[in-house]
C-alpha cells in the first residue's frame, strides 16, 4: 500500500506491521499484561455519542488552539514516544519535521534516539520536552537545564511509569530498551529487508542519547539501555516534582494522572496543567481508560490548569470527543508512530493529514465553527442520549 492510499490510520498501522520485525512492532503496539487498559482506551470512545448540529452556518472551520502562548494549527501535537529510531533511522527528527511543517506541537522524549539538542535545533516548530525523572536530583536536573537552553517551550515529567509496567510482548521478544540479538531476531530482521537495511544496517542499534554525558565516552547502545533501566526512581515524591517545577522556568505538566486527587496535588506542586495518560495502556494493566478519567479531572480543576489528554485516539472523532469532554489539547502516540514506521517523515505528515481531515468533517457535522464553540452538550454518554435533556444542561 502506497502512502497516499492509506485512508485512515488503521491503514498505516497495517503498514507499520508489514515493514517491521514482530519484536519492532510489538514494542510499538504492545501493552501491559493482559492489555486491558491498551483496549480500553479504544473502546471507551464508544461510552460517547456525538450529537451533531444542523444548519450552523459554518463552511469553513477553524481547528487552531492556542496552549501556553503558542499557535497551533490543529488541537493535537506529538506526544513524547521513546526509541523512536529504531522504527524509521533519525525517528525524532523525521517526527519533528512533520509536525513543524504542519504547524502543530512535537513532545521530545528523554528516551529519544537523537539529542534533545540535534531536535532543538532541527526545526523551527513549537516543541516540548518530557522529562524522565531518572535517577538522583542531578540527572533530571540537567536534563531540564539543556531541554531550557535548547529552546523548548514546556516541559512534562512523567511519573505514571516509575515502577515500569509488564510488558509481557516485550518480556517474550527479550526487549528491554534495545533489540537483544537472538537468531529469531536475526531471522525476523531478514525477512523485513526494507527495515533491516534503512535502519539496523545503515546506523546500528539506535543509543538513547540524552543520558550519553552521564556515562563512559563512546558507550553503546546496550550501557545507555542499561543506564536507564537502572535509574528508575520509585521513591520520586510530591516534593521531587515541586523541585524541578523550580528549576524549570517555563510552563510546567505532570504526565500520568488518572485520578481528581492526584490532579490538585498537581496544582499544589506547582504544576500549570496535568496530561491525563495511563502510557498508553503500558504501565497499569486495569486502570481506567484515559477518556473515561478526563471529565472528572477536567471539572476538579476547573480553569485553573491546562489539560490535555493521550490514549487511543486514532480518530478525528476520538479528539473532538476529548476537547467536548473538557481537554484543551490532544497527545498522540501510536498514530504518528504509525506512520513514521510505514513510511518515515511522509508517514507521519500523512497521519497528520488523516486527523485535520477527520476533525475538520467532525466540526462540520456537529455544527462547530472552532475548538472555543465545543461544549459538552456536544457528546452524551450512550446510556443518556436519548433522554429529552440528553443528560446534561444544555450550554
Amino acid at each position: 500500500m502506497r502512502l497516499a492510499n492509506a485512508v485512515n490510520i488503521a491503514d498505516l498501522g497495517v503498514m507499520a506491521k508489514a515493514r517491521l520485525p514482530r519484536v519492532i512492532f510489538d514494542f510499538l503496539d504492545g501493552g501491559a499484561e493482559d492489555e486491558r487498559t491498551l483496549r480500553a482506551n479504544r473502546t471507551a470512545f464508544e461510552r460517547y455519542r456525538l450529537r451533531p448540529r444542523v444548519l450552523t452556518g459554518h463552511a469553513t472551520r477553524d481547528q487552531s488552539i492556542n496552549l501556553f502562548g503558542q499557535h497551533l494549527a490543529a488541537p493535537f501535537l506529538i506526544g513524547p514516544t521513546g526509541l523512536n529510531g529504531i522504527h524509521w533511522t533519525d525517528g525524532d527528527l523525521h517526527l519533528s519535521r512533520a509536525a513543524s511543517k504542519a504547524g502543530i506541537g512535537f513532545t521530545l522524549s528523554s528516551a529519544s534516539n537523537n539529542s534533545l539538542e540535534q531536535v532543538g535545533g532541527d526545526s523551527a516548530g513549537v516543541k516540548f520536552f518530557q522529562l524522565y525523572p531518572w535517577g538522583d536530583r542531578n540527572v533530571s536536573g540537567r536534563l531540564t537545564d539543556r531541554a531550557a537552553a535548547a529552546g523548548y517551550k514546556a516541559l512534562m515529567i512523567t511519573v505514571d511509569s516509575l515502577t515500569p509496567g509488564k510488558r509481557e510482548r516485550d518480556l517474550r521478544n527479550r526487549f528491554a530498551h534495545e533489540v537483544r540479538i537472538t537468531p529469531r531476531v536475526v531471522w525476523d530482521g531478514l525477512m523485513h529487508p526494507r527495515w533491516l537495511f534503512s535502519t539496523w544496517l545503515a546506523r546500528g542499534m539506535p543509543r538513547i542519547e540524552n543520558v550519553a554525558e552521564f556515562v563512559a565516552a563512546g558507550a553503546d547502545a546496550h550501557v545507555l539501555a542499561e543506564f536507564t533501566r537502572s535509574q528508575r526512581n520509585p521513591d520520586l515524591a510530591w516534593e521531587d516534582v515541586a523541585w524541578v517545577r523550580r528549576r524549570w522556568p517555563g510552563p510546567f505538566l505532570v504526565k500520568g494522572i488518572l485520578t481528581a486527587e492526584d490532579a490538585l496535588l498537581a496544582r499544589q506542586a506547582g504544576a500549570d496543567g496535568v496530561v491525563v495518560s495511563n502510557h498508553g495502556g503500558r504501565a497499569l494493566d486495569g486502570a481506567p481508560a484515559s477518556i473515561e478519567a478526563l471529565p472528572g479531572i477536567a471539572q476538579a480543576v476547573g480553569d485553573s490548569m491546562t489539560v490535555l489528554v493521550d490514549g487511543g485516539f486514532r480518530r478525528g472523532s476520538d479528539i473532538v470527543k476529548a476537547l467536548a469532554l473538557g481537554a484543551k489539547g490532544v497527545l498522540l502516540g501510536r498514530a504518528t508512530l504509525y506512520g513514521l514506521a510505514a513510511g518515515g517523515e511522509p508517514g507521519v505528515a500523512r497521519a497528520i493529514a488523516i486527523l485535520r481531515d477527520e476533525v475538520d468533517r467532525v466540526f462540520a457535522l456537529t455544527g462547530c465553527g472552532a475548538v472555543s464553540q465545543l461544549r459538552r452538550a456536544h457528546v452524551a454518554a450512550v446510556e443518556d442520549f436519548f433522554r429529552q435533556d440528553g443528560g446534561f444542561t444544555r450550554s
